[in-house]
């Protein structure tokens, strides 16, 4: 089991997407998904997306909300995700991203991206609600979508 944090940034009814093509052996490659990363040992979920987001973008996060508690059941793996907003951030967007290539995309365009097919629901989640969420997303070994539920 693992824990990580996963943020998307928002600016002109945009969100800032991060399109995976760069890391060997990525279970994310040549899909679009939002910027974060692993817990490490010392920091809480606030100090890890801070962290994460200043190495993969160079912007520094002023305040981020807290959106949803994202468990994903990936065969016999399990992660546990905890899904940020901030519309508050700081710095210059890096050029260069060592997992991907950055890019602004339109909120309502989105959807047409390569997307892993749970992420869908908490992006939907996260334009029709407001309140704090839990998703399961349950994948089977060739990462197909098997079962999505929403408690909260």
């Amino acid at each position: 089991m693992t824990l990580t944090t996963l943020c998307y940034l928002i600016k002109d009814n945009k969100y800032l997407m991060l399109h995976r093509t760069k890391k060997e052996k990525d279970i994310n490659a040549g899909k679009y998904i939002g910027v974060g990363g692993h817990v490490e040992e010392g920091e809480s979920p606030v100090d890890c997306i801070k962290r994460e987001v200043f190495e993969e973008t160079g912007l520094i996060l002023n305040t981020v909300s807290p959106r949803g508690y994202i468990t994903f059941v990936m065969g016999n793996e399990t992660e546990h995700a905890i899904l940020f907003t901030s519309d508050d951030f700081s710095g210059e967007l890096t050029k260069e991203c060592s997992e991907g290539e950055l890019t602004w995309v339109d909120i309502d365009k989105v959807p047409q991206l390569n997307l892993w097919e749970g992420d869908r629901t908490f992006l939907k989640l996260l334009n029709e609600r407001e309140d704090y969420f839990f998703l399961k997303l349950i994948y089977d070994k060739e990462d197909n979508l098997l079962d999505t539920i929403i408690e909260g």
